[in-house]
């Protein structure tokens, strides 16, 4: 018996946010999410989904001749077959990244996978399922992200950027405004004006599709 996943979709499109944001990229996306942030833009993807073999979606990824590949979801950790994927997927010899949310424990993915932890926000709603161990996991390949709804959200997030010095224990620290809950310019103001070691990300997919999946 072949390993499987369970899958929402595989598209090819830009990558819209982290270190790697405008490059083409594969995504992997794949079902089912424990967690429940008020501002969740995958939502379709927590349920549902279709039963596919590693071979499969490798097969599928190797068709687009892709550079980068992410895997994201839903959450993809809270399927343990996730594991063996982002390291057959390093093995292909592509740079990979995994959208996680914190929430579970990073320890088993594969070194070479960039691990983009989303530190969960008071302004998620989620705030509480934060995992903090992972943040003693972080290397300087791994990205920290914070989504941040309001002052509130900003603050607490450098409380905690200092308090776990964030910014040398990852490579990337990166604040992205919550599309519909906070102005970008905002963020960037209050950056700005604490000159954060941060990145400020904006979603480039929101720009140019909107929230369309597939995209």
């Amino acid at each position: 018996m072949q390993d499987t996943l369970r899958i929402t979709e595989v598209f090819y499109s830009l990558q819209g946010e982290t270190r790697t944001a405008g490059l083409p990229t594969v995504f992997v996306r794949l079902t089912g999410c424990p967690l429940r942030c008020q501002y969740c833009d995958s939502a379709y993807a927590f349920t549902g989904g279709t039963v596919r073999t590693l071979d499969d979606i490798l097969e599928q990824v190797a068709s687009y001749r892709p550079r980068y590949v992410c895997v994201t979801g839903g959450e993809p950790l809270a399927q343990p077959n996730a594991i063996a994927l982002l390291k057959q997927l390093c093995d292909a010899g592509y740079e990979v990244s995994l959208e996680t949310s914190g929430a579970l424990d990073i320890s088993a993915v594969d070194p070479r996978v960039s691990r983009v932890v989303d530190l969960k926000t008071p302004g998620s709603k989620e705030v509480n399922r934060n995992r903090y161990e992972n943040l003693d996991l972080l290397t300087a390949n791994d990205q920290v992200k914070f989504v941040i709804c309001s002052r509130e959200d900003y603050d607490w997030a450098s409380s905690k950027l200092i308090q776990y010095g964030l910014d040398r224990r990852a490579g990337e620290v990166l604040f992205s405004p919550s599309h519909h809950d906070l102005n970008a310019r905002d963020l960037a103001d209050w950056v700005v004006a604490d000159n954060l070691p941060v990145r400020l990300q904006l979603q480039l997919h929101k720009y140019l599709w909107n929230d369309e999946p597939g995209r």
